[in-house]
């Protein structure tokens, strides 16, 4: 990691960024690509650069990190530009929501309340307390609240815990992986029907009971995904650098050999773990 650099007033740079978002989003002088935005051609880019950061922790590249949360604050101040525009709200107001959240959300921190308490009795201060939240925002379902813009399978996860808090939930992964072959099985059977709009039903029945069995086991299915992919990516190109080496590209091979420079590709990456 790189030596750190002088520190620098971050009062300062905050308002340096919202001053050239500012510039940027000027009718006038600004940049027109900036200034023709709007929340919703942004917000594809806010979920982008969020995906970009966690890709950066995932791969431990610390020296781009800060570059990779100054993208992900540029989306908060220029979408705070916009509010400001409108007459909706600025950035302020969004640093001080967050902030009053957090003060009001930790009470054994900024209140009176002893911060004597187990890991899982504060979680369960903690779903009081958002439930007091949900409540002045008249939200009364259990499941009222959760984002539908979220990845499908971390929304799929909050809304199993939510169920999950009042007692809907199997009592463990053995019920889950039960259930897992049982929805394989309808998905065999809408298949065999060739009934497409059946098969697309009880794919997502399977995807979704398989993010509840990684939550019973405590996994995070989207880091699980992004590594699985990650390997899917390391392991092809191993065979397209042993095909290339004799002059040939994939589309000249055929699955069997492939296939045994996939294992060849598998039992490299056991022999450099071990070798560790």
């Amino acid at each position: 990691m790189a030596e750190p650099k002088a520190a620098r007033d971050p009062g300062a740079e905050i308002a340096r960024l919202i001053d050239i978002m500012a510039e940027l989003r000027d009718p006038d002088r600004g940049c027109p690509w900036d200034v023709e935005q709007d929340f919703a051609s942004i917000a594809p880019y806010t979920i982008e650069e969020a995906h970009e950061v966690a890709d950066a922790i995932e791969r431990k590249a610390w020296d781009e990190l800060p570059g990779e949360l100054g993208d992900l604050l540029l989306q908060v101040v220029f979408h705070a530009q916009m509010a400001r525009e409108a007459g909706m709200f600025d950035f302020a107001d969004c640093a001080a929501a967050i902030s009053d959240k957090l003060v009001f959300r930790h009470p054994h921190v900024f209140g009176e309340e002893s911060r004597d308490k187990s890991a899982e009795q504060q979680v369960r201060d903690w779903e009081a307390i958002k439930a007091v939240e949900r409540a002045g925002k008249a939200e009364r379902g259990t499941l009222d609240g959760v984002a539908m813009g979220l990845p499908a399978l971390t929304r799929a996860i909050k809304l199993q815990n939510r169920a999950a808090r009042v007692g809907f939930d199997w009592p463990g992964a053995g019920e889950v992986l039960e259930k897992i072959s049982e929805e394989t099985a309808e998905l065999v059977e809408a298949r065999d029907r060739l009934d497409a709009e059946a098969l697309d039903e009880e794919f997502g029945d399977l995807l979704f009971v398989m993010a509840n069995l990684a939550r019973h086991l405590k996994i995070d299915p989207e880091l699980a995904l992004r590594r699985a992919n990650a390997k899917f990516t390391r392991r092809f190109r191993f065979i397209e650098a042993a095909l290339a080496e004799a002059g040939r590209r994939p589309e000249d091979s055929d699955l069997a050999e492939m296939d045994r420079l996939w294992d060849r590709a598998k039992a490299a990456e056991k022999a450099g773990r071990a070798a560790e």
